[in-house]
């Protein structure tokens, strides 16, 4: 019997890796289905069913949508246009001030043409693949029924697992064998209390950093303060990544926009109050402690993540981590009472929470 468990769970794998394409809809949906559970759960505690607690999220949900598609994205795009023609002008002034200075400090002469002619070569490279991957999406009628169907699908799957998630949660439950469903049981309850708010958290993290420094950016005067800030706030769950992107990103458009140096003292110090704002503010408010992964440990699940299974992979970096910390300690944990680790007679350490880094999140 415990043969044909396992050979089960490895079909189940396999159908699981054969069906990638299409899985992103209810990744997404169970995704967003999980974050807004509790809110839904705390409704219907107060009388409102949660049909129409569900409803009431997705009504919601699509007036903030709708406002910011209309106030926002309008603004993104323009900015996001003015950012992608800055590009070309980086170039010439590379070659027309920051060659020459490094030639003057230097006492050598680089090759200006060969520098150019890589960087056209690779720009005219990455065009070819943009091309390309565009003209595959919108050339092949399957892919785009796949993206259609997609951004259809994710909506209406998030509200019946939403609406439902008791009782499918219940059902999960009711499959397990029952020699192993209170050990199952408290490892996923376990999981979820170290998952939960740290991802509602971080997504608070992340709009409230992208707030930030598109505002910041703002009154400084960067005409692309908004795109840049935006991209900055999302790409923060990675630790540090959207700092460096914004910051980097940030110079070379008010240099550009400027063409002096004092004005890159401003981005600096934007950025700074806006680390300093997630350090003190956002992180403890939002976030805390959950998970407990040091930040070392985050990049490398997003990058391993990404590698393995691309965004599909992206989407479930930190919820498997999470998942994995909590099996690997309860595992650590039985090593460390066993017999093996402690010697005949001899008594095991406590061992300490796997993940948490002395308070540091």
């Amino acid at each position: 019997m415990r043969w044909m468990i396992w050979a089960g769970l490895a079909a189940l794998l396999v159908l699981v890796w054969l069906l990638l394409p299409i899985l992103t809809p209810f990744v997404v949906g169970f995704i967003v289905a999980y974050l807004f559970d509790p809110v839904v759960t705390r409704l219907d505690r107060h009388g409102v069913s949660r049909t129409l607690g569900t409803s009431l999220i997705f009504l919601l949900g699509a007036l903030v949508l709708v406002v910011s598609f209309i106030a926002l994205v309008p603004v993104l795009v323009d900015q996001t246009m003015r950012l992608v023609r800055l590009f070309p002008q980086a170039l010439e002034i590379v070659q027309t001030r920051v060659i020459p200075w490094v030639n003057a400090q230097i006492g050598a002469e680089l090759d200006v043409g060969m520098l150019r002619d890589m960087a056209v070569k690779h720009g005219e490279t990455i065009g070819k693949v943009l091309a390309q991957g565009l003209g595959n999406v919108s050339g092949t009628g399957s892919a785009a029924f796949v993206i259609v169907m997609n951004l259809l699908l994710a909506p209406v799957i998030a509200f019946y697992l939403l609406r439902d998630w008791p009782k499918v949660m219940t059902r999960i439950e009711a499959l397990l064998p029952r020699h192993w469903s209170d050990t199952v049981v408290n490892l996923a309850g376990e999981s979820d209390r170290m998952l939960g708010n740290f991802l509602r958290g971080q997504l608070a993290v992340m709009l409230a950093n992208g707030i930030t420094y598109s505002i910041g950016l703002t009154l400084i005067g960067l005409n692309t303060g908004v795109a840049i800030g935006m991209f900055a706030g999302l790409v923060s769950f990675v630790p540090y990544l959207g700092t460096i992107v914004g910051i980097l990103l940030a110079l070379l458009a008010m240099y550009i926009q400027a063409d002096s140096l004092l004005p890159l003292l401003l981005v600096l110090v934007v950025f700074g109050i806006g680390q300093v704002l997630e350090t003190v503010a956002w992180q403890p408010r939002f976030v805390g402690n959950e998970i407990g992964m040091h930040p070392v440990a985050v990049i490398f699940a997003v990058m391993a993540g990404g590698q393995l299974f691309g965004f599909f992979g992206i989407l479930l970096a930190l919820p498997v981590s999470a998942i994995l910390i909590v099996l690997g300690r309860h595992g650590l944990e039985a090593y460390q009472r066993s017999g093996f680790y402690a010697g005949q007679g001899q008594q095991a350490m406590p061992v300490e929470r796997l993940g948490e880094t002395d308070g540091e999140g």
